[in-house]
């Protein structure tokens, strides 16, 4: 003979929309018959608090909710994995031009560089790269040797090639605009951008 509270529970049910229920995780919570030992002539009625289909509605809502977490869950590690993916190839970049760094100057060269100062890159018949002040330009026609690119030395002593000094430069530029202008230190807990907005009209 079934138990009076799982009798009380899913009474008025189809018994496979319970089953149903069941399986997709709904549960309601358990109910006693004889609550501070007073038997009660109808648990069912008397712990009623809806349609007797509560049952296979609460299932759904689990389900639901399992769908929800879970995309809310794939759309964050997309989000992570998008971020590092982008630090990857920022290291990637990084190396690339650390090593690059390290072989100009190595370059053959019979001046002392000054940063700030833009270098020109020359390859003689014998294979040996040297840095030269000489332009192309003021080379002319008669350039002696094969033109592989012209360089800035920057302050922090890295390289940029000439194709992207404007960039650069702008780029540094507006750090320096921030770094003159310091946020105001404000008493409020919210974060302030009044330098940052400011610095760029």
């Amino acid at each position: 003979m079934e138990d009076a509270a799982t009798l009380g529970r899913t009474e008025g049910v189809p018994e496979n929309q319970v089953q149903s229920a069941t399986h997709l995780g709904g549960a309601l919570v358990e109910r006693t018959p004889n609550p501070g030992g007073l038997a009660l002539v109808s648990p069912y009625h008397t712990h009623r608090s809806g349609d007797p289909l509560d049952l296979v509605v609460l299932a759904e809502q689990v389900l639901k909710a399992n769908e929800f977490i879970r995309a809310n869950a794939t759309n964050k590690l997309t989000v992570i994995a998008e971020q590092i993916q982008h630090l990857q190839e920022q290291a990637r970049k990084i190396l690339e031009d650390g090593l690059r760094d390290a072989d100009l100057h190595h370059v053959a060269c019979n001046i002392v560089k000054k940063p700030g100062n833009i270098y020109f890159l020359y390859r003689r018949e014998s294979g040996q790269k040297y840095f030269s002040i000489i332009s192309p330009t003021e080379w002319g026609t008669g350039c002696p040797h094969d033109f592989l690119g012209a360089y800035k030395l920057q302050h922090d002593f890295s390289w940029t090639p000439y194709e992207d000094i404007e960039k650069e430069d702008a780029k540094i530029s507006l750090v320096d605009k921030l770094l003159s202008q310091p946020l105001a230190l404000s008493p409020s807990s919210e974060p302030s951008f009044q330098g940052l907005t400011q610095s760029r009209r």
